[in-house]
């Protein structure tokens, strides 16, 4: 073992939540100390400055997507978002368009609100994707009728990385007069977003996968044409009547400086990530015979890797390699004992799926990590799949002798 592992592990599990830039983290400390107002308290000094803060931050989030800082609303997080987006316009616009149209391989939170619109009377299209993981545009455009109020679709896919072709989705959506709304959670910062080309009419997005704290998002609502919703809080009418409640100025403040920041990284972070998501991919394909990457590879953000190791379960490898943080799929679904439904939704076995493990690479990951979790992962599935032979169980492939593992 090597000295690493008297440290704590390289982390590698950017996807399901991102360190907080030191940055974002300064920025933030003076709202919990000397700058602590209630940035709804319109009546003195502490409460004008918090405010003055949190309507900066709008326009930073707004700089980022594209939008107008009076189009952009606090939540949460992306799964507040996503519910305020789905179950808010459902409910407005029930009685008038009761149809919706959504993919098999969203996120849970986004299916899950589906499933409760369903049961309150909405009905609702999935469309299917293929093996790369990208929905079919004829097939959408062929599900959206004249009662169809809502279309719903990820710009990125959080387990695969899978990049939907959004502004010919929105095209699609805004010629059939339907409103599109995107889970933009593992999108926005790590590749340009512009909502008003794409013709996104609601999005949805978290501080705490672009480097910002958790607990904090944002929902993007437009105004042209201009999106009712139906509040899913009651209380104060904050946030123009959408989402009730006290603001967390330094959790505003934090996402504000994050996305300043992810905006700022957009000339050079992508390219650097996916040198090293091509170079981790390439030593463990030469090194390692039965692999396959999940999700098609021309369409994937830069920082993401989906593979199946064949013969070896992906519970079985974490285990083996406690000096790397990766997970085996979604860790917002991660409590189910069941394989990913999103790679089955992409064509998958059981076994396949139950193999396949998720890279997420980030800012503050660095090549000599990534040469180190290569070596680990060649030598321990290695180790994982030999042992299997030799008690005479098939793995499916044929790996490398042991002692040529380097």
């Amino acid at each position: 073992m090597s000295g690493h592992n008297k440290k704590r592990p390289i982390y590698l599990d950017n996807h399901a939540t991102t360190p907080v830039d030191p940055a974002v983290l300064n920025v933030m400390l003076p709202y919990y100390q000397e700058k602590f107002g209630n940035p709804h308290s319109g009546t003195h000094f502490y409460g004008w400055e918090a405010r003055e803060a949190v309507e900066l931050v709008r326009e930073q989030i707004a700089a980022l997507i594209g939008a107008e800082p009076g189009e952009i609303y606090f939540t949460s997080g992306a799964t507040e978002s996503n519910n305020l987006a789905i179950k808010g316009v459902a409910r407005m616009y029930r009685g008038r368009k009761d149809h919706m149209v959504s993919c098999v391989s969203e996120h849970m939170c986004v299916l899950d609100s589906m499933f409760h619109v369903e049961r309150e009377g909405t009905k609702v299209t999935y469309l299917e994707v293929g093996n790369d993981g990208l929905i079919d545009l004829g097939a959408l455009a062929d599900a959206i009728t004249d009662d169809t109020i809502l279309v719903s679709i990820m710009t990125v896919q959080n387990e695969i990385g899978v990049i939907q072709p959004m502004a010919e989705i929105g095209a699609i959506c805004r010629e059939r007069g339907a409103f599109l709304h995107t889970d933009a959670a593992q999108a926005v910062a790590k590749m340009p977003i512009d909502v008003k080309a794409m013709k996104i009419d609601l999005l949805s997005l978290t501080a705490h996968k672009f480097y910002g704290p958790m607990g904090i998002g944002a929902i993007y609502i437009g105004r042209k044409p201009k999106v009712r919703l139906e509040p899913i809080f009651s209380g104060g009418g904050q946030e123009n009547n959408f989402r009730s409640g006290t603001l967390p100025a330094p959790l505003c403040v934090g996402l504000g400086k994050a996305c300043e920041l992810g905006l700022a990284a957009l000339a050079e972070e992508p390219a650097r990530l996916g040198e090293m998501r091509d170079h981790l991919l390439g030593r463990l394909q030469v090194a390692l015979p039965g692999i396959h990457v999940n999700g098609g590879m021309a369409h994937r953000v830069p920082g993401n890797l989906n593979i199946s190791f064949e013969g070896v379960r992906a519970e079985d490898i974490m285990a083996a390699v406690p000096d790397l943080a990766i997970s085996s799929g979604s860790a917002c679904t991660s409590e189910s004992d069941e394989s990913s439904y999103v790679l089955r939704a992409i064509g998958l076995s059981n076994d396949l799926a139950e193999s396949s493990l998720r890279f997420g690479l980030g800012r503050f990951t660095t090549p000599e990590e990534v040469d180190y979790a290569a070596d680990r992962l060649i030598a321990e599935i290695s180790r994982l799949r030999q042992e299997k032979r030799d008690a005479g169980i098939s793995t499916g492939a044929t790996a490398p002798v042991l002692d040529e593992v380097k």
